[in-house]
């Protein structure tokens, strides 16, 4: 163990990630802050007023990612930081409609090589995918078969090398694999998988799995 973090609410963070500098980033909804842990000290890196932040992802180009719902649970949407300053705004469609349902805090988010941004959105049922500045891309709702008879709740998202967009359907105990125009490719159901939630693919395309009631990590080779 070499270090220990305490949240500045006392509750657990929203999620961690990594910046461009390898600085901790952690999302705080109780404060309604994200923070940044620089050499054992935490500061605020980002502070919002009527909107709690929850997920969050660095791109490639080292811009933040920060998934946020309303504090009255109406709305949420995605909003790209450079540093702490807002650059750009994604909630809405090009018909004014909501992107993101707002009944549900979690939406796992992912950039893809294609610079896509890739949400898992648990209470919509449903990964949506936009482009770069934003734009909607497509839906995906799921994949029913008879033996995934259970409502598609996506609980966490990534991608891989090729672009492939890889969702958690905890319920049905499996992973969709889609191409990155949201075509359904395979499930990853052959793992004794028991309600996964977090996802990771590392640089040789090995994915990691959270099994939220077992409290494992699984590694598992889906490419050949």
């Amino acid at each position: 163990l070499l270090q220990t973090i305490q949240t500045k609410s006392g509750e657990h963070p929203g999620d961690i990630t990594i910046d461009y500098e390898e600085y901790l980033l952690y999302s705080d909804w109780v404060t309604m802050k994200v923070y940044k842990v620089k050499n054992g000290k935490t500061e605020v890196l980002i502070r919002l007023q009527g909107w709690m932040p929850i997920n969050l992802c660095v791109t490639s180009t080292g811009d933040l990612l920060v998934t946020m719902f309303s504090v009255d649970y109406t709305q949420s949407k995605v909003v790209r930081y450079s540093g702490s300053t807002a650059k750009q705004t994604i909630q809405f469609d090009d018909e004014g409609k909501l992107l993101y349902s707002g009944n549900q805090r979690i939406k796992y988010i992912s950039e893809n090589r294609n610079h896509d941004i890739c949400v898992a959105d648990c209470g919509a049922g449903a990964v949506v995918v936009v482009n770069q500045d934003g734009k909607l891309r497509w839906r995906y709702t799921g994949q029913l078969l008879v033996t995934k008879n259970k409502p598609f709740k996506p609980r966490g998202i990534t991608t891989d090398s090729q672009s492939r967009i890889l969702t958690a359907d905890r319920d049905n105990h499996c992973i969709h694999v889609l191409d990155q125009n949201g075509q359904f490719l395979r499930y990853i159901d052959n793992c004794d998988l028991e309600y996964s939630t977090g996802l990771c693919v590392d640089n040789n395309d090995n994915l990691f799995v959270c099994e939220l009631y077992k409290g494992n990590v699984k590694k598992i080779k889906y490419l050949k």
